[in-house]
């Protein structure tokens, strides 16, 4: 891989995992990286009630504080313009709302069982 492509995977598989984790709990996954002119959002997941517009933070371990806290007030307004241009080209009954999957992998992508923390309504 070249230039931050190891980076790129790493953050691919948190997502997986959180991906997984959701359809587990009977969500389902209707988008992952879309992305706009505004930015990027990691997961887009309904479960019936509620359309999740998730961040994915990965990180080896919590010594630089917690993963969701990189999830910055700038950050949270380039999600909701994001979101706000998904939910102009679909039609939906959902409620939307806003999460952030905290993803602690010490070992990376050979970390067996990364904690994950998701936060609902992070925002």
């Amino acid at each position: 891989m070249r230039g931050g492509g190891g980076a790129r995977a790493l953050g691919q598989w948190g997502e997986d995992q959180v991906a997984e984790r959701l359809q587990a709990q009977g969500w389902r996954i209707v988008a992952r990286n879309f992305r706009c002119r505004m930015g990027e959002i990691d997961l887009i997941a309904e479960d019936g009630r509620y359309l999740a517009f998730v961040e994915v933070k990965l990180r080896k371990d919590g010594s630089y504080g917690a993963a969701c806290e990189a999830v910055t007030l700038s950050k949270q307004r380039k999600l909701r313009l994001t979101a706000e241009s998904y939910l102009l080209h679909r039609t939906t009954e959902l409620q939307p709302r806003f999460d952030v999957a905290e993803v602690y992998a010490p070992q990376g992508v050979r970390t067996e069982q990364p904690d994950i923390y998701y936060i609902e309504n992070a925002f």
